[in-house]
């Protein structure tokens, strides 16, 4: 399926360039901290859905069912939503700003994957949907994605451990 791996090396190239960025424009530890802390958080939750049987992934290379491309896309996405964010507001209001720019692109943009056959969602579990994308794919993506800005507002706003 060549598509899939045009999909995937964009998903990678997202991910690598907010990285890159991250690197030149934060502190490293900073950097380190939200990229592996956002890349762990996407690799459970991931997982858990996967295990629960409510989505399985068609595009690999995998890890318990986990395309490894996800984890570059969940973080670049995440990464830009959040240098938005800090843009418009300050503290952890930048945390659920981020958090709902970053679900708002999923709602834009996840039934894309799930029409070029990229994922499925096997879930029975009532509720709306919209355009076969469950409700609790989005929560998923607020959650996740508020969670990994949170790495990087304790570092960056407040100086917690780890900034450099």
């Amino acid at each position: 399926m060549p598509g899939s791996r045009q999909f995937a090396l964009t998903t990678v190239l997202v991910g690598v360039i907010a990285l890159t960025h991250a690197a030149f424009t934060w502190p490293t530890r900073a950097t380190v901290a939200f990229f592996v802390g956002g890349a762990l958080i996407a690799f459970v939750a991931e997982a858990l859905v996967i295990g629960l049987g409510w989505l399985e992934h068609h595009v690999g290379p995998k890890v318990v069912g986990v395309p490894l491309y996800v984890l570059f896309g969940w973080t670049g996405v995440i990464y830009v939503a959040l240098r938005l964010a800090f843009l418009a507001v300050d503290g952890w209001n930048v945390v659920v700003l981020a958090a709902a720019l970053a679900t708002g692109y999923d709602l834009l943009v996840d039934h894309q994957g799930v029409e070029e056959g990229y994922w499925t969602y096997t879930d029975s579990l009532p509720g709306p949907r919209r355009r076969g994308v469950p409700w609790w794919n989005f929560l998923g993506w607020f959650v996740i994605s508020g969670l990994t800005a949170a790495i990087a507002v304790s570092l960056l706003e407040f100086g917690l451990p780890f900034a450099d």
